[in-house]
């Protein structure tokens, strides 16, 4: 079903009546005079339900004397809600007796509600609840914000995040008809354009939370990113959750190469910074520094299990590279790590502790055990210690201190 709420505000009120203006829609469309943007925007949209909603003074009697005739139906019902109007004591109970005549006028579902002020956090999470209230599930939804209040905007917008969480709703338009009042012109702007910029965001706070880059692929693929750039970004997410450095590295040169080429429109733009920085680590010349960095990233967001195993990975590359012996080569690589190992248990540079604890952690991490040392065993039971420890080892790659020469 597609749900229109419009916000009834109280504009200025001659002997003639309540000021009517002619709005322009961005395609030039242009509407009749009303004095209602509501009214304008049902003609324009295909809506099966109207929900009205404004507070006890607004201009709820406008509804039933003017760009809408109800003839002489519900003489004394409309006559006393003149006089609240006025007195600004409308109630809920006099709106209600007015909604089914209306609905039968206008030929869809006419809901009408009394609003708070949204004045403190109470009533502004009062105002989400009454707007979530009139949504039902997997509706498509247009916001209609020209009457309301100043700050109703930032709260509608908040409201569009509410209702596409909660009730799954699309969210198709979010209208404001801005009036000039020294020109007269009032052109029509959408600016549901906001949530692009909010969903952007949000892939930004979740790729922070976890790493996945496949956040991103929604947000560029309804920017214009191409079907195989996107399709190469779930790749590069799937391949760095496997560790899989070098093959992540190619997909995501290729998405980055892709995205600046796309002209992407300016609120894909936006954000485009902030990609980039999350994907300068592919631009480390060799791969040990790759997985240093990833392994950092991850400490930063407390995902202890990749950064231990990036760490590890890390040192295990650099020596492999020290002794010119091929990573990819499984055997030749385990035969690198087992010299290594008997020839630093040997040496007594202090070092050498921080390698095995840093292959400990690995271990203990991965197979989820309560550790083989006391070290290990306390930075699995406080994750500071841990934090702190992770912290030093990754820096131990980062200045040569390990794998020891």
């Amino acid at each position: 079903m597609t749900t229109l709420i419009s916000f009834l505000g109280r504009v200025p009120k001659t002997e003639a009546g309540y000021r009517k203006t002619r709005y322009e829609f961005p395609d030039g469309q242009q509407t009749d005079s009303v004095a209602f943007f509501g009214w304008a925007l049902l003609k324009r949209l295909n809506v099966q339900r109207l929900v009205i909603l404004g507070t006890a003074g607004s201009m709820w009697d406008h509804l039933f004397e003017s760009d809408i005739d109800l003839g002489s139906q519900n003489d004394e019902e409309r006559l006393a809600l003149m006089e609240a109007v006025g007195a600004q004591t409308v109630q809920q109970g006099q709106l209600d007796a007015l909604a089914p005549a209306l609905s039968a006028r206008l030929g869809c579902e006419a809901r009408l509600a009394i609003i708070p002020y949204a004045r403190d956090r109470a009533e502004q999470i009062a105002l989400l609840e009454t707007i979530a209230k009139h949504v039902e599930q997997d509706d498509r939804v247009h916001l209609d914000i020209t009457h309301g209040f100043r700050h109703l905007p930032m709260l509608a917008l908040l409201s569009a995040l509410h209702l596409r969480i909660t009730r799954n709703a699309q969210i198709q338009g979010i209208w404001y008809g801005a009036f000039d009042p020294d020109t007269g012109a009032a052109p029509v702007h959408d600016l549901s354009g906001l949530l692009r910029i909010a969903d952007g965001l949000k892939a930004l706070s979740g790729f922070d939370k976890d790493g996945d880059y496949g956040v991103f692929e929604p947000v560029l693929r309804q920017a214009g990113l191409s079907d195989e750039a996107c399709t190469r970004l779930r790749k590069a997410a799937y391949y760095e959750n496997i560790l899989n450095v070098s093959a992540a590295t190619g997909e995501l040169r290729r998405v980055r190469h892709a995205i600046e080429a796309a002209q992407l429109p300016a609120d894909a733009g936006l954000l485009l910074p902030a990609i980039r920085e999350r994907l300068d680590w592919i631009d480390e010349d060799r791969q040990f520094e790759k997985q240093t960095r990833l392994a950092r990233r991850a400490l930063q967001r407390g995902d202890y299990l990749r950064a231990t195993l990036y760490a590890y990975e890390a040192v295990i590359t650099r020596l492999c590279q020290l002794e010119r012996v091929p990573v990819e080569d499984f055997e030749q690589r385990e035969q690198a790590r087992k010299n290594y190992e008997e020839r630093i248990k040997r040496a007594h540079d202090p070092q050498c502790d921080a390698y095995f604890l840093l292959k400990n952690l690995r271990n203990q991490v991965a197979h989820g055990t309560r550790g083989s040392t006391q070290e290990v065993q306390q930075a699995l039971l406080n994750e500071q210690v841990m934090k702190e420890k992770l912290a030093d080892l990754i820096a131990s790659i980062e200045d040569g201190r390990l794998p020891v020469s």
